[in-house]
């Protein structure tokens, strides 16, 4: 299953739980997103072409990041851009989920290892509100 976490018609999030399965390749975010989101399964002997990314300049205004949750289960509660509580959603082991927009926290609930993935470079302090 696929969740759009969506607020005053923003969109806040995009979660792929453990359980969805499709075949090929599905990108789940617009091509103009400063991250991309994609789920691929292919069967076996598929052959994905050897190639290079050109490199291109871009410009990203906005922190997008992906959490890749291993183990454990996490809440994220979602606020708008006023620093409003939205809503929270738990995610378990194998789901991943794009912080879209708006802000975010977390809560432990049980023990978690994750990966998170974010664009660069991390500018420490001024990164974050």
């Amino acid at each position: 299953m696929v969740q759009f976490v969506i607020y005053n018609e923003k969109l806040l999030a995009i979660i792929i739980q453990n359980s969805y399965k499709a075949e090929g390749v599905h990108f789940f975010t617009p091509s103009d997103f400063s991250q991309q989101l994609a789920y691929m399964r292919h069967s076996i002997g598929k052959i994905i072409q050897p190639h290079l990314h050109n490199p291109v300049i871009r410009e990203v205004l906005n922190t997008q990041e992906v959490l890749i949750i291993r183990k454990g289960r996490l809440r994220v509660d979602f606020y708008d851009n006023s620093r409003n509580y939205m809503e929270s959603i738990i995610l378990e082991a194998g789901d991943v989920i794009l912080l879209v927009d708006g802000g975010h926290g977390f809560e432990v609930l049980e023990e978690v290892e994750m990966i998170e993935v974010k664009q660069g470079p991390y500018t420490g302090d001024a990164d974050k509100t």
